[in-house]
């Protein structure tokens, strides 16, 4: 691991980083009504797993926004749904690069190499922004959390889906971060489909988490009303093609 970790070092672009995060709090404030509401339960230092809801493809500007960390982050190099102004975000933050649909083992392996040196990572399990319930998980967070015992911190983003359509009726939207305590470590025994019925386990539960941080109208798949899970049903298939690209993130 310690090739992984000379490929990988921590932290990175630290001084670019701290103003990226300064310019996303002063866009927030400026364009919203910006909240985050549990700052208490951010630790002050890692290993530490940061996961989300994912139903905007600004959410990791939020994530960024929350705390003055080093953060890195999983995720898709183009933000498919975003704007073309926007797409320069993950390159010059420096994500690496998962692609979507598929295993990125180079980012799984840079995601295990940033928290074994006590880094900050973050990741959105859902793995795109497509619609704005939850949907069940994609299985590298879970992998994740196993390989390096790391605690997950879990954060619900709530509002940022209002914030384009708000700002054309000359209206600021209240977008709210409520952020819950860490939980984990976690670990997956076995090999095969024991292991893997472990993880699948373990990703329900991160996802359980990020549940109790959003409004019940936004559970998903995790709410406890029928009705609502079957409606999250619909829009809970995988969008993207086998290059990792679809017409939707």
């Amino acid at each position: 691991m310690t090739e992984a970790i000379q490929q990988y070092p921590y932290p990175r672009r630290r001084v670019l980083r701290y103003l990226l995060i300064r310019l996303a709090r002063v866009v927030l404030h400026t364009l919203s009504d910006f909240q985050v509401i549990g700052r208490e339960n951010l630790p002050k230092t890692g290993p530490l797993l940061v996961v989300g809801n994912h139903f905007h493809f600004g959410d990791p500007v939020i994530a960024v926004a929350i705390a003055l960390w080093p953060m890195e982050f999983l995720g898709g190099f183009q933000f498919v749904d975003g704007p073309t102004y926007v797409h320069w975000i993950p390159s010059v933050w420096g994500f690496y690069k998962l692609r979507r649909g598929n295993a990125s083992k180079d980012a799984l392996r840079a995601g295990t190499a940033v928290l074994q040196q006590n880094g900050i990572l973050g990741i959105f399990p859902e793995g795109g922004s497509w619609a704005d319930v939850l949907r069940p998980p994609r299985p590298g967070t879970a992998y994740l959390a196993v390989r390096t015992g790391a605690p997950i911190l879990p954060i619900g983003i709530d509002g940022l889906t209002n914030l384009f359509p708000y700002l054309h009726q000359k209206k600021r939207a209240t977008v709210t971060v409520r952020i819950g305590k860490p939980f984990g470590p976690f670990k997956a025994e076995g090999r095969g489909r024991e292991r893997r019925k472990q993880l699948d386990a373990i990703s329900d539960e991160i996802m359980l988490q990020i549940a109790a941080l959003l409004p019940p109208s936004h559970h998903g798949v995790y709410a406890t009303d029928p009705k609502l899970r079957a409606e999250a049903e619909k829009v809970s298939a995988w969008p993207y093609d086998e290059a990792g690209e679809g017409n939707v993130s």
